[in-house]
């Protein structure tokens, strides 16, 4: 699952790894929260391969829902069920996005204290994470309209399984163009799910203020205890 992450990256370190056209003005993001906007990154059809950033809101809104708050926001997409569910199947078909990171949120499963843990790249490095969009309202009123998305979440990887039996797709760099191409089938994107590799990520707890949707700043993502925790060592 993914159901809080972080964006701390700055404006040229994320033109480098995804090669938007924007200069936005991002400020750095230590607890991104579901129906909160956030930065995705997305690919025109014209001019053919330009890409682009834009802040939409977390949580795909179908395009008949009757307004944005009608029912539970849809943070998380399961990867098996994509071409199943109307909710998500044109939008896996035709509205891809990567959404980037530094980070994301994970608690353990059945862990009564809500101890919460910071996963990244081993290099620390951004990320980036498989995404749909969907936009809401361009019929009725077109200058209202929503765009929304979702995180791909897939089986979780050996290492990250004691903590949770999913974890969002995690997309490596050379497949981002892959993913982000409009004219892919997406029976042919499938194998990209997999759950990544083992040594690819780390995990380490964070302050217990991380619980709250409301907090924010850096010190949230501080990690408690020894060194060895990102690696999971002493978990």
């Amino acid at each position: 699952m993914c159901g809080r992450y972080a964006l701390k990256a700055t404006e040229d370190e994320l033109r480098r790894l995804f090669g938007f056209t924007e200069k936005p003005n991002l400020a750095p993001r230590y607890n991104i929260a579901p129906t909160q906007d956030a930065p995705v990154i997305r690919q025109r059809r014209e001019p053919k391969g330009e890409r682009t950033l834009g802040n939409l809101r977390w949580g795909l809104v179908a395009p008949w829902a009757k307004d944005v708050k009608s029912g539970p926001p849809l943070v998380n997409a399961r990867a098996e069920t994509l071409l199943e569910k109307p909710t998500f199947a044109g939008a896996f078909r035709r509205r891809r996005c990567l959404v980037p990171t530094d980070g994301y949120f994970q608690w353990r499963e059945g862990d009564a204290a809500k101890q919460p843990y910071l996963v990244t790249r081993r290099d620390f490095a951004p990320f980036a994470l498989a995404g749909i969009w969907e936009r809401w309202g361009q019929r009725d009123d077109p200058a209202a309209a929503i765009d929304s998305f979702s995180i791909i979440t897939s089986d979780a990887n050996e290492f990250l399984r004691p903590f949770h039996h999913r974890m969002p797709v995690v997309l490596a760099p050379e497949t981002y163009a892959r993913w982000l191409d409009p004219d892919a089938e997406a029976e042919s994107l499938v194998d990209l799910f997999a759950p990544s590799p083992n040594d690819w990520l780390q995990i380490a707890p964070i302050p217990r203020e991380a619980n709250s949707a409301r907090a924010d700043g850096p010190e949230l993502l501080v990690p408690q205890g020894s060194q060895e925790m990102w690696t999971g060592a002493s978990v």
